[in-house]
């Protein structure tokens, strides 16, 4: 067994449930310190939902930019024990693949980080640069206190970051088929659409909120935002959740709520959107109310040295010439963007992340590994 396999085995053992981290940042701040890394845990939340979080940096012998690989520890919960072939924190291998929570998402990415690291060290002391880990166990909760306080104290501090490269599981059918080098922002809200409860045989003494909302809802539905870009699909516009009525079949209802979400390209931003939805609910006379809610704004990598510096690695070690990509949902990517100009997310196969039985090919660790380490030795060396 592969030192990068062993560590993955060693982390998916231990139940990291956000916002639990369960002892995984200190195994490996352990290993990282052995090779020069000074290691600093910034705890932050509340007393009922603490969060732990890992920042470790070795600095170099020579000038040079500084490379953070970036992750997360805590894990999605496991669903219903019973239909799991194998304990979700006992990792089992089954027809070559390793199963777990989190074997995917990303604790083997963490895993092939931190011996990337290590190989590489032991091979170049006097590198280039810096190199920096930042782990999380607040990336799938609510991501409060998380890796935005560690970007946000570093940014206080004064501390330039160059490069980030976030494990999250990219490919989709073969290692390396496709990285991500940009997401689109998300923004969400909460539509309150207020008319006039009353008897359904009297309209004329009610209003209802269903009526009045309608064809507003149907031009925003059918509304271009932007036409996206090279990088970005176009603006989407999607309804979530509508709830109306007392349950009573004779009532009009008072109210309407209409959750609705934004996955938005670099064409538009939070403002502009938001000043064009209430521009369509003034046109149709609406009495409404909206609380929004911004998940991330959009970021976005253009080729350059990242882009061509991991395509470089990937294809070295597999072959494969890699897709870029924007597709999918938030990340932590959003945060360190904020503070580094490249930032790219690369990790194993995605299709059964979240998913009963989660598992990568155990292989695919060891190749994982290989390709971190090509990357450091690309731009650090």
């Amino acid at each position: 067994m592969t030192a990068a396999l062993h560590l993955a085995e060693a982390l998916i053992a231990r139940n990291s449930t956000t916002p639990e981290d369960a002892g995984c940042q200190a195994l490996i701040a352990s290993r990282l310190q052995a090779i020069g890394f000074v290691c600093e845990t910034i705890e932050s939340g509340p007393a009922n939902f603490r969060v732990t979080n890992l920042w470790a940096k070795r600095s170099g012998a020579r000038p040079g930019p500084t490379l953070v690989l970036a992750g997360h520890t805590d894990v999605v919960p496991t669903g219903p024990l019973d239909q799991w072939h194998s304990d979700p924190f006992t990792p089992t291998h089954r027809d070559g693949k390793l199963y777990g929570r989190g074997a995917a998402d990303m604790k083997s990415s963490i895993a092939a980080m931190v011996v990337a690291a290590e190989e590489f060290v032991a091979a170049q002391p006097a590198h280039a640069g810096a190199i920096a880990l930042l782990l999380t166990s607040d990336e799938e909760g609510p991501a409060l206190d998380g890796t935005v306080k560690v970007v946000d104290l570093l940014a206080q501090r004064g501390e330039k970051l160059d490069m980030c490269v976030v494990g999250e599981p990219t490919s989709v059918s073969a290692l390396g088929d496709m990285v991500k080098n940009g997401r689109r922002g998300s923004l969400s809200g909460k539509l309150r659409v207020i008319g006039v409860q009353g008897h359904i045989a009297y309209p004329q003494l009610a209003r209802n909120p269903i009526h009045q909302a309608a064809p507003a809802l149907a031009e925003l539905a059918a509304m271009v935002w932007d036409s996206g870009n090279a990088y970005f699909p176009p603006t989407s516009w999607q309804v979530s959740n509508i709830h109306g009525g007392t349950g009573a079949t004779n009532v009009i209802p008072g109210e309407l709520v209409i959750d609705f979400n934004f996955r938005f390209s670099t064409e538009s931003t939070p403002e502009a959107l938001k000043a064009r939805v209430a521009a369509v609910l003034d046109k149709h006379g609406l009495q409404y109310q909206i609380d929004w809610t911004l998940g991330g704004e959009p970021f976005l990598t253009p080729v350059g040295t990242l882009t061509e510096a991991l395509g470089a690695a990937i294809h070295d070690e597999t072959g494969v010439t890699t897709e870029l990509s924007t597709t999918g949902g938030t990340s932590d990517g959003r945060f360190i963007a904020k503070h580094c100009p490249q930032v790219m997310e690369f990790g194993p196969i995605n299709a059964s992340i979240h998913k009963i039985d989660e598992h990568v090919i155990a292989a695919d660790v060891e190749r994982l590994k290989n390709i971190y380490r090509r990357l450091l030795e690309k731009v650090l060396a």
